[in-house]
C-alpha cells in the first residue's frame, strides 16, 4: 500500500514567530524543520533568545527582516499584534519557565499558541491560559509530538471501535540513559536547565519524558485517571530533582495502569513504548519502532500492522506520508500535529466549522492534564508514595 497523506493546504500560507530557538539551541530548529515539510506556513518574526545578538544571527539566517526580530517576547506581542501582516500563530519553545508568560503574553494579544511542554509550572497558570484562548476564540497546541505516528492513531482507533476489548491494565514505559552521570556539571546545557527547579520547574524526569506517557496513554485509551500513587527518586549525586519515577494508577471506570519514567537507564536511548491489555485482546507500540503496531488475540499469532503497507483506519492513514519500508520518525510525527494545527487555524480565519478530525492535535487541555499528572506525582511522592485523588 503505497498511499501517503492528503495534503490540505490553506489558500496561501500562514506566518509564524518563534520565542526561543536559536542558535546553539537543539529543539526549536527540530520544529522549524517540521513545520516546513508540508509548505503550509513560514516563519517571519521572532526572538529567538535572551541574547539580542543570538537573535539578530539567527533571524539573518533565516531570512527573516531586522525589523521583525525583538529583545524580549513581551515587545513581540506587542509588535505584532498592531502589524497589518501580523503573524497567525507563534511556537514557544523556551526552557519551562518562560512557557506560561510567553504564552500569556501572545494570547492575551489575539495570537494563536503552539507550545513545547510541560505548558507551565502549576495547573491554575495551564488553566488560566486555557480560559484566556477560550475567551479569545483562540487555537492553542502543546507539543506532545508522539501522538503524531500514524501507527499511534490506528492504535486509538482500533482501540475505540472495541477491537481488544474493555481496557483492564496498560503499562507505559520511557527509559533514556542521557543523564546516567553528571552532564548537567560536564557543559551539557539540556541538562544543566532541565536538572535546575527554577528553570524546569517541580519535576525533571515526570516533566520532561513521564509526562509523554500520560499523554500518550491517555490519547490511545480515552481513560481518565482517577488516582495515582508515585515514587520520584534522585539517584544522580548533587541533584534536587527526580530522574527516575514508578507510578502506579487507577482509572475511572475501573482499568489500573502502571508507568516508569527513567532518565538513568543504561543502553536506553529513547525507548516510550505502551502496551494496553482489554478483554479481547492487547495493543503494543514502541517509538524507536514508530511504524509499526502489534495487535495480540488469544489463540492466535501477533499480528504486526506496518504503516504504509497495512490499511489503517482513514484518518490514520492519512497522516502516513510515503510508502511501507521508508521509516518515517520523529519529524514526520511533529510536522503532523503541526499540518493539523495550521490546517484548522486557517480553516478558522475563513469562517469554516471545524470537524473533529480537523482538531485532531494536542490541545490545552491535554497540556493541563500533563501539568497536573507532574504536580500529583510529586505530591504522592512527598508524602511517601500515597495514592492520591487526581480529581482534587
Amino acid at each position: 500500500m503505497i498511499e501517503g497523506s492528503a495534503k490540505i493546504a490553506p489558500s496561501k500560507k500562514l506566518c509564524y514567530g518563534m520565542v526561543g530557538g536559536g542558535q546553539g539551541a537543539f529543539i526549536g530548529d527540530v520544529h522549524r524543520k517540521a513545520i516546513a515539510l508540508d509548505g503550509l506556513a513560514e516563519i517571519a518574526a521572532g526572538c529567538f533568545s535572551r541574547s539580542a545578538e543570538n537573535t539578530l544571527a539567527t533571524g539573518a539566517a533565516l531570512g527573516i527582516r531586522p525589523d521583525r526580530l525583538y529583545k524580549t517576547f513581551e515587545e513581540m506581542a506587542a509588535a505584532e499584534a498592531k502589524r497589518p501582516d501580523k503573524i497567525d500563530f507563534v511556537v514557544i519553545v523556551t526552557p519551562n519557565v518562560s512557557h506560561y508568560p510567553a504564552a500569556k503574553a501572545f494570547l492575551s494579544k489575539g495570537i494563536a499558541v503552539v507550545c513545547d511542554k510541560p505548558l507551565t509550572f502549576e495547573t491554575r497558570q495551564a488553566e488560566e491560559l486555557a480560559a484566556l484562548a477560550r475567551a479569545n476564540n483562540l487555537l492553542f497546541a502543546v507539543t506532545y509530538t508522539y501522538t503524531g505516528y500514524p501507527a499511534v492513531k490506528h492504535a486509538r482507533a482500533l482501540i475505540k471501535k472495541g477491537e481488544i476489548g474493555d481496557i483492564r491494565f496498560v503499562n507505559a514505559e520511557y527509559p533514556q540513559e542521557w543523564l546516567i552521570g553528571p552532564a548537567e556539571k560536564e557543559g551539557n546545557r539540556q541538562a544543566a536547565w532541565r536538572t535546575d527547579p527554577a528553570v524546569s520547574g517541580k519535576s525533571n524526569c515526570v516533566g520532561d519524558i513521564g509526562s509523554h506517557i500520560e499523554n500518550m496513554v491517555s490519547y490511545v485509551t480515552g481513560l481518565r485517571i482517577r488516582s495515582l500513587g508515585a515514587r520520584l527518586d534522585i539517584f544522580g549525586e548533587g541533584r534536587s530533582l527526580d530522574d527516575n519515577a514508578t507510578v502506579m494508577l487507577e482509572y475511572e471506570g475501573g482499568a489500573k495502569g502502571l508507568y516508569w519514567a527513567s532518565q538513568v537507564a543504561a543502553g536506553y536511548d529513547n525507548a516510550l513504548s505502551i502496551r494496553v491489555f482489554g478483554t479481547k485482546g492487547t495493543i503494543q507500540w514502541r517509538q524507536e519502532e514508530a511504524n509499526y503496531l502489534q495487535l495480540f488475540k488469544p489463540g492466535k499469532p501477533c499480528e504486526t500492522l506496518s504503516r504504509g503497507r497495512d490499511p489503517f483506519a482513514p484518518h490514520a492513514q492519512s497522516y502516513s506520508r510515503i510508502p511501507s519500508g521508508h521509516p518515517e520518525g520523529y519529524f514526520e510525527a511533529l510536522g503532523n500535529i503541526y499540518k493539523t494545527f495550521i490546517t484548522a487555524l486557517a480553516k478558522q480565519k475563513a469562517g469554516k466549522k471545524l470537524t473533529e478530525n480537523d482538531l485532531d492535535f494536542p490541545s490545552v487541555e491535554a497540556g493541563i492534564d500533563g501539568v497536573k499528572f507532574i504536580g500529583k506525582c510529586v505530591e504522592s511522592s512527598k508524602k511517601g508514595a500515597v495514592w492520591v485523588d487526581f480529581s482534587k
